[in-house]
């Protein structure tokens, strides 16, 4: 199978398995591109969410470099009072961004169903 089609299976898995689920998309560090991308609310834009998550990712890297710390960033977790929005990293250049209900899942389902996903897609 292509990258294309792996990365689009993922985030359909994803989508199947997570109740309350938004939006998710992998996107390109450096552009603020989506890779792929799949939603399942109609004004939920994840092209703005890609590139604005982009420069938030970025603006971490910046961070972690200025404060000399040896380590690397793993996720993020935003917060929001309805919702969950998660930043996982897949790579040093790529990331996958999940959205969804706080009342539809935990934190510790989306960060449990989206690294059984990663995993599978980085071996």
């Amino acid at each position: 199978m292509s990258r294309q089609t792996d990365l689009n299976d993922m985030l359909n898995d994803i989508a199947n398995e997570l109740e309350g689920f938004y939006g998710a998309s992998v996107v390109d560090l450096d552009t603020g591109m989506s890779l792929a991308s799949i939603s399942r609310i109609n004004n939920f834009d994840l092209d703005v969410a890609s590139a604005y998550n982009s420069e938030m990712v970025k603006a971490k890297f910046k961070t972690i470099a200025a404060l000399n710390l040896d380590t690397g960033l793993e996720d993020m977790l935003l917060t929001l009072s309805d919702q969950l929005h998660l930043i996982r990293m897949l790579s040093n250049t790529e990331f996958i961004y999940v959205a969804v209900s706080r009342q539809g899942t935990n934190l510790a389902m989306l960060r449990s169903v989206v690294n059984r996903y990663v995993s599978a897609l980085q071996n």
